[in-house]
């Protein structure tokens, strides 16, 4: 059961990158749930909620076209009613690379289903 729980999250997690590195946000905000809250290292405040959250993406709709991408060693941590996801992201965007962390905080619905409550990104400063 916990192997099953794994392998979904990282499969929906990569659907939602594949999307999201063609300039389409949507996956992640069809994952997101309403009271989402969202970091991201370039802004002083965190997002608070999925209208915030959708604002925030509609930015890069159409824009974001990423050429090739590494979900580097995801981690799965299972408990009762959540799971999270942490993994090192890797964009490759016409001949340079750029790097980060991603931990997203997925929770597990009554149908079955899950959906992310939180997702945090940080900047990686050594890239060993």
């Amino acid at each position: 059961m916990i192997e099953k729980i794994k392998t979904t999250i990282i499969a929906l997690e990569k659907q939602a990158l594949k999307s999201w590195n063609n300039g389409n946000p949507d996956g992640f905000l069809e994952l997101s749930s309403d009271d989402v809250v969202y970091f991201d290292p370039v802004f002083e405040k965190k997002f608070v909620g999925k209208e915030a959250l959708k604002a925030y993406y509609e930015g890069f709709r159409g824009k974001n076209k990423i050429d090739f991408y590494d979900m580097i060693e995801p981690i799965v941590q299972v408990m009762p009613e959540c799971a999270v996801l942490m993994y090192d992201y890797v964009a490759h965007r016409e001949g340079q690379s750029y790097r980060m962390h991603c931990t997203e905080v997925y929770k597990a619905l009554s149908s079955g289903q899950w959906e992310i409550t939180h997702t945090h990104w940080s900047f990686v400063l050594n890239n060993r």
